[in-house]
């Protein structure tokens, strides 16, 4: 996934909560803000380039805290697809947050 893509993306404002999203953001304490802080500043730990409809990658960003933000992007309408938003645990990834385990 082009992260210069995503970033032209959120400048148009063009990003889609999906439901579960938005709940898990809420369990969580999770802010939009934080997920569109991950996705401008953070770092594509993962590509999932077989997702469809669109490819998906997975961002790492610490700010108060990390965060995890899976997302997609459909490149025809710079639209950004945030799938869920998480933080990490080191129960699933090594102490560096962005190695799996």
């Amino acid at each position: 996934m082009d992260k210069e893509k995503i970033i032209k993306a959120l400048e148009v404002g063009t990003i889609e909560w999906r439901r579960h999203a938005l709940e898990r953001m809420l369990e969580r304490d999770i802010s939009r803000a934080e997920v569109k802080m991950t996705l401008k500043n953070g770092e594509i730990i993962e590509n999932y380039e077989t997702d469809v409809p669109f490819e998906s990658a997975l961002f790492f960003y610490v700010d108060s805290k990390p965060i995890h933000v899976v997302a997609s992007l459909n490149e025809a309408t710079d639209t950004i697809y945030v799938i869920t938003a998480y933080v990490p645990s080191t129960t699933h990834f090594n102490t560096d947050l962005k190695t799996r385990r």
